[in-house]
């Protein structure tokens, strides 16, 4: 059985704002752990800032 946009938007909600899920349905857990781990790739990778100056001579 699929996810209906409710139950997704509400795993997305808890996955984001770090909550606990509360669920034990395998399904919902698998997106849930699916949005954290994006979520920690995602602090993981360095961000550029700025805009890099090369003086060429």
């Amino acid at each position: 059985m699929a996810l209906s946009s409710y139950r997704i938007h509400r795993i997305y909600l808890a996955a984001t704002m770090k909550y606990g899920l509360g669920s034990n349905d395998p399904e919902e857990l698998a997106f849930y752990n699916i949005i954290r781990k994006e979520m920690d790739d995602m602090k993981k990778d360095t961000v550029k800032k700025g805009i890099p100056l090369r003086w060429n001579k």
